[in-house]
């Protein structure tokens, strides 16, 4: 395992991190196994924005004693309703008691990163950054509770208005191509004709936040490498072409200040193909030519993150998008017993539109909600 410098906080993470979200729901023992592989492939950096009890507790105790060799991003401020829903809060009982909920299940008396959660618009910059809630993550830092402030993110005027407000060490940042390539900042022909990889030309603001970061030594995690597995596929990818896991994450690694590129994996075997890119060729990791000819679109894709929630109707968005979209491609058949195996269906939308105010990439939730129930048939 590589590792590079986290800004200049003085720390070495893993290259390849592990982001834990797909751990929710998993029996402990498959748990144990992806842990340890990870741990035994060199990661360092797990990400743990997970509410649920279970996966606090199966995670804190596949660690166990290799505490000390691993870094927690712990979220304040991503907690449960009482209806058992994730919800994002800058409540201060709420964080207070899953910041204690978290110390208890990971068996530790600090989080490595404690990471001002989810702020996407300026009005969240507000609640988080002018409130008494950067107070109470400011203290846990002065008391040791917290070793380093970060904060995640998926907008990028945001995230320089974090990084210059000189109160986080670090952030985790959406890093993939169809994210940053701009369309109408360059020439097509140009850039794919034997253009340096140094002047692929991306979306100017992104570029000024990778920029920002490398000057005022803010090391970037990357969540969304993969597009939620769209970009593995032809058909998803907005790119026109398929691209590979390495290729996915060599792409986030060449972005100036990035260390650590925080991959999700449900499965032994995925984590390994995860782990895999250590040991890839110069060949592999190519995304060029992979890209050569594609055309990003850079509309609306479910990433499946369920930061759209909470839903009034207590629909698990995430997964029922997660199902249709597996349909167009795949077929009914293919995804009909794990969609009636839901507790709720997208015919229980009620058409609210608090999912669609929540979802940082402008997805047409509602819309899928009711096509869900045509396809479905629930």
């Amino acid at each position: 395992m590589q590792y590079r410098k986290l800004g200049d906080l003085g720390l070495r993470v893993s290259e390849i991190g592990y982001g834990g979200e797909h751990l929710v729901g998993k029996p402990y023992e498959l748990v144990e196994k992806i842990v340890n592989t990870a741990i035994d492939g060199g990661v360092n950096i797990i990400d743990v924005f997970m509410p649920q009890a279970e996966v606090r507790s199966n995670l804190g105790k596949a660690i166990g004693k290799r505490r000390k060799d691993i870094m927690l991003q712990g979220h304040i401020g991503s907690a449960l309703q009482s209806e058992g829903q994730y919800v994002r809060t800058r409540d201060l009982k709420l964080c207070d008691t899953f910041v204690k909920d978290f110390l208890t299940r990971f068996d530790t008396n600090y989080i490595d990163f404690g990471m001002i959660h989810y702020v996407d618009t300026e009005n969240e910059y507000k609640e988080a950054f002018e409130s008494p809630y950067i107070e109470y993550v400011q203290k846990l830092k002065k008391d040791g509770i917290v070793r380093y402030l970060g904060a995640s993110t998926h907008d990028t005027a945001t995230a320089i208005k974090m990084v210059n407000s000189g109160i986080i060490d670090m952030i985790m940042f959406s890093v993939n191509p169809v994210f940053d390539l701009s369309l109408g900042v360059y020439n097509l022909d140009m850039l794919w004709d034997g253009v340096k990889l140094d002047k692929l030309q991306i979306d100017p603001l992104r570029a000024e936040f990778y920029n920002l970061c490398t000057a005022k030594g803010i090391g970037i995690t990357v969540m969304k490498a993969l597009g939620a597995g769209r970009l593995l596929k032809a058909e998803t990818s907005s790119l026109n072409c398929a691209l590979t896991v390495n290729q996915c994450v060599s792409y986030a690694l060449d972005r100036p200040a990035v260390s650590s590129v925080l991959l999700g994996a449900q499965t032994v075997e995925e984590i390994r193909q995860c782990l895999a890119y250590e040991s890839s060729t110069a060949e592999e990791r190519s995304y060029m030519a992979a890209m050569k000819g594609g055309l990003p679109i850079l509309n609306g894709l479910c990433m499946y993150c369920n930061h759209c929630l909470p839903c009034a109707s207590g629909i698990d968005i995430a997964a029922v998008t997660k199902h249709l979209d597996t349909a167009k491609i795949a077929g009914v058949d293919q995804v009909k017993d794990l969609y009636s195996s839901l507790s709720r269906y997208g015919s229980n939308c009620i058409g609210c539109g608090t999912c669609e105010k929540n979802c940082p990439f402008g997805i047409k939730v509602i819309e899928n909600m009711k096509e869900a129930a045509r396809v479905f048939g629930k």
